[in-house]
């Protein structure tokens, strides 16, 4: 199940991509134009975009353009008329990541977006990290300092962001300290320096975040920390 944007001018086409989408089990939004869905893309997060290309007030193409600046990760399925081998090739290389051409069957385009977002998820795709929380889910973006518990945003800084991935990644397995320090080379100093002192710091805030779950880092003595999950 899936967060999907519905961007579509056809009032008739969005309301039937939007039935078929939630009979499907997806959440869906919708924009008729480029403007309107460039606030919801700022306003709310989403897994998916299904994005036509001849849009009012902000073009399709110019609407791709902005996700790719600000949304790097964010999936993008163009559903257009356009059937060029010029289109296809300007969408793609725009950044989108699958192009299909009106008319269309439903079944087809519900297959490629399946396989879109599943792409997504795949770390090696700079996707999403995806554990269960109990009752709840734990989401961590695989390029951005932004995870999710449930659907509501954790404030993270960038370290806490990259520890927490690493555990994630790594959920029900030990993360050595040398692991974590490494992940940090590349991290933005946020005053804590990376010593063992500072390590522990970064742990203790990631357990008070994730309170509300059922996950917990445990201490394992000698070699790291250990993410452990309700299943584990």
């Amino acid at each position: 199940m899936a967060n999907l944007l519905i961007v579509e001018d056809d009032d008739l086409l969005r309301d039937a991509l939007v039935a078929q989408l939630q009979q499907a089990g997806h959440h869906t939004a919708s924009a008729a134009d480029g403007l309107a869905a460039r606030g919801q893309l700022e306003n709310a997060r989403f897994d998916g975009v299904i994005l036509d290309l001849g849009l009012p007030l902000l073009s399709g193409m110019d609407l791709l353009r902005w996700i790719r600046q600000r949304l790097l990760a964010l999936p993008v399925l163009i559903l257009t008329a356009r059937d060029s081998i010029e289109d296809r090739v300007q969408g793609l290389n725009a950044g989108a990541d699958d192009y299909l051409t009106k008319p269309f069957i439903m079944a087809e385009l519900q297959a490629r977006l399946e396989a879109m977002l599943r792409r997504s998820r795949l770390p090696a795709f700079g996707g999403s990290l995806e554990i269960p929380a109990g009752a709840s889910r734990l989401r961590v973006d695989a390029l951005l300092p932004r995870a999710w518990l449930d659907d509501e945003a954790m404030e993270l800084t960038q370290r806490e962001w990259s520890l927490l991935q690493l555990l994630v990644a790594n959920a029900g397995q030990v993360v050595s300290r040398e692991d974590v320090l490494t992940a940090w080379q590349s991290a933005p100093a946020d005053g804590q320096g990376t010593g063992s002192n500072a390590l522990e710091v970064y742990v203790h805030r990631l357990r008070r975040k994730l309170a509300d779950s059922r996950l917990s880092i445990r201490n394992v003595r000698g070699l790291g920390y250990l993410l452990e999950t309700p299943a584990s």
